[in-house]
């Protein structure tokens, strides 16, 4: 984890600071004597900073996107924090190794990784359907799709839109449907906790993390929904003897979880696992959009119990019970 971040950077005015940060733009432009320099904006998980390097020759290659390591003085120009470079390169993986991770630079869950992954692999152990059981343990056994599920945001923007984001959204969602299976009879459990753990499976290829979130190629064309559904049937195939009937609903899952037509869902949810997975997953994503929100509020400089601002996704501002309550206006 590296150590300087861009928020404690006004309590370090004019000193020389060493840190690691991305570069998100990188442009050459001419001074008055036609010699050139480096026009910077840096970023990390804390915010951004606008930068300079006033002798571009003496600066290491690399593109926007890219974590680089600079030295430079924090100054102002214009009222506005910047830093002066006088030493700046790309990072370097082997070089600089241990010194920094993606969770410094882009949000990251607040669990630990490791702790979700075991909660989760513990609700598949737990599945009393053998053949469901074997689907699920396929991909969490997969070499690329392991990797990716315990980093994947949720999504680009919107909730769990950090590291880790998917995982603790799946975790979170299996929790609520475990709860939910056990109060209303007759649900099969282990296909609705199926449809928990699989039902954003696609978001694996449809989205693309690192320095930032974007939607890949495929994402665009093909959407999370189509992508999963494909992903599913490449593993059942792996599996001799796999139920058609169970694959089949197992793929509703899927194809239904948006629950409504306008909001990309192919089909209606028409069983009683898929009707409590689209509502719980609707429900688990905006909560998570509300405590978000509400923390943002306050670190903007709201007091806890004061109304934030509109919020587009959940179409309404909201207002913390507990700050309310406490006078906290």
């Amino acid at each position: 984890m590296k150590e300087l971040y861009i928020d404690g950077l006004a309590l370090l005015e004019n000193q020389t600071v060493t840190g690691f940060f991305v570069a998100t733009t990188r442009q050459l432009r001419t001074k008055a004597d036609s010699s050139t320099y480096l026009a910077l904006t840096l970023a990390d998980r804390t915010g951004q900073i606008e930068a300079r390097m006033w002798e571009a020759a003496e600066a290491g290659e690399f593109k926007a996107g890219e974590i680089v390591k600079l030295r430079g003085l924090v100054c102002r120009y214009q009222e506005k924090l910047q830093i002066k470079v006088d030493k700046l390169r790309r990072a370097d993986e082997a070089t600089d190794a241990g010194l920094f991770d993606l969770g410094d630079f882009v949000p990251k869950t607040e669990y630990d990784i490791d702790a979700l992954w075991g909660k989760l692999e513990a609700y598949v152990a737990g599945f009393t359907d053998p053949h469901l059981k074997q689907l699920v343990q396929l991909f969490l056994d997969d070499p690329m799709i392991a990797p990716a599920l315990r980093e994947a945001p949720a999504a680009k923007a919107l909730h769990h839109a950090w590291i880790g984001g998917l995982l603790e959204h799946v975790v979170s969602l299996l929790d609520i449907c475990a709860l939910a299976a056990g109060h209303y009879w007759g649900v099969n459990r282990d296909l609705l906790l199926t449809g928990a753990i699989l039902h954003d499976i696609g978001k694996l290829s449809e989205l693309r993390w690192g320095t930032s979130f974007e939607y890949t190629t495929e994402g665009q064309l093909l959407g999370h929904i189509s992508i999963g559904l494909a992903m599913v049937d490449r593993k059942t195939a792996l599996i001799p003897g796999f139920p058609a009937r169970l694959k089949l609903l197992v793929q509703h899952m899927i194809l239904s979880h948006h629950g409504r037509y306008e909001f990309g869902s192919p089909k209606l949810p028409m069983i009683p696992e898929a009707m409590l997975l689209h509502y719980l997953d609707d429900l688990e994503a905006k909560m998570q959009t509300m405590r978000s929100e509400l923390a943002r509020s306050v670190a903007g400089g709201r007091s806890a119990g004061a109304m934030t601002e509109w919020v587009r996704a959940l179409e309404r501002p909201v207002l913390d019970t507990h700050g309310f309550l406490a006078g906290e206006e």
